[in-house]
């Protein structure tokens, strides 16, 4: 996993849902960084979709840029293709960047483990915040908002007060590589 000040590994010519594809580099003018590695078909990331927007909607007039990335297999997992990630950003009326890591390599150079996955990085992309979005998959018992916090910690120019908080939900769906 990504250690704590770790520069973000970069990323090239992504697809999101948008039409677009992007690059590490296109989020330069972001003062904070959130990059959730996600998924469709897990529980965990559907209970945790109308959060991230939330968070999104919240932030992005202080400059903060959200992107979720789908790493999963979807050969074994066709509800992660990206024809259904479309579907799935226009029905929940995702305000963030989707993007699709169709080999696997930006998963394996961020060293996420689960979906969902948080990294958050400063305006030099270094890692100051990772683990999960909150402390409850039911919004109701939330007690510890983690990812808002670190954020406005960053926003405020502070150390991160919790930068290292353990995620739960679904395992990476890694693809099956041939034996040589």
């Amino acid at each position: 996993m990504l250690d704590l000040g770790s520069r973000a590994p970069d990323f090239r010519d992504l697809r999101a849902t948008d039409g677009h594809s992007y690059s590490l580099s296109s989020f330069d003018s972001k003062p904070i960084l959130v990059v959730i590695f996600s998924c469709n078909h897990c529980p965990y990331v559907k209970a945790y979709e109308d959060r991230m927007v939330k968070i999104q909607g919240d932030y992005l007039p202080k400059g903060v840029q959200l992107i979720a990335i789908n790493s999963n297999d979807d050969k074994s997992y066709p509800e992660d293709s990206f024809q259904e990630m479309v579907k799935r950003s226009k029905e929940k009326n995702f305000n963030f960047v989707y993007l699709r890591d169709p080999d696997q390599t930006v998963v394996d150079a961020y060293g996420a483990v689960c979906t969902p996955h948080v990294f958050a990085f400063d305006k030099e992309r270094k890692l100051r915040y990772r683990g999960r979005i909150d402390d409850s998959k039911d919004p109701s018992m939330v007690n510890s908002p983690d990812l808002r916090n670190a954020i406005d910690d960053m926003l405020a120019g502070r150390e991160v007060r919790h930068p290292d908080t353990r995620p739960f939900g679904c395992s990476i769906k890694w693809m099956v590589m041939p034996r040589s």
